[in-house]
């Protein structure tokens, strides 16, 4: 059975919650497929300490659970296994990550309440986010670039009231 939760937000795959301005802020229920710490190479400490280990192609969630849902997947396909990138961002599989990111999508708009809003982030350092925004058919509301470059893009998302 899957246990009530009364926050009004999920990160999805919240990593380290290196964007959050409250790490620990209540309102939120952190999720991520891994709990781990590591030494970064210049010294400092990396804790990925989620409220629920769960994968985001999968979530444990009742539909239409949550208000808000962010969203910020691994973005890297190449990434050493050792590497600190790899530590601090997560690593897509190069076969699978489309299928992966497209059933994140959909889950994330699955536990999405109706007229919800979805944040995504997306650094196309090696991926092009036109080919990531391709896998859903969701339209999007605010579009911003951010960032060295302009890489990181955050792309807002409202759900429909009719969305299944």
């Amino acid at each position: 059975m899957t246990p009530a939760y009364d926050q009004p937000i999920l990160d999805m795959c919240c990593g380290s919650r290196m964007f959050w301005l409250d790490k620990g802020d209540s309102r939120a229920i952190f999720a991520d497929v891994r709990e781990e710490s590591h030494k970064l190479c210049d010294g400092r400490s990396l804790h990925i300490e989620p409220d629920i280990i769960a994968d985001f192609r999968a979530l444990p969630f009742p539909n239409n659970s949550f208000a808000q849902v962010v969203f910020d997947p691994p973005h890297l396909e190449r990434a050493g296994e050792n590497s600190w990138m790899r530590k601090k961002y997560g690593a897509l599989n190069k076969k699978t990550w489309r299928d992966d990111i497209r059933a994140g999508f959909s889950e994330a708009f699955r536990v999405l309440r109706p007229h919800g809003t979805l944040i995504f982030k997306w650094n196309e350092t090696q991926i092009p986010v036109s080919l990531v925004i391709a896998l859903t058919d969701v339209k999007p509301t605010i579009w911003q670039r951010t960032g060295k470059g302009d890489k990181t893009h955050w792309i807002i998302f409202l759900k429909d009231a009719d969305h299944a």
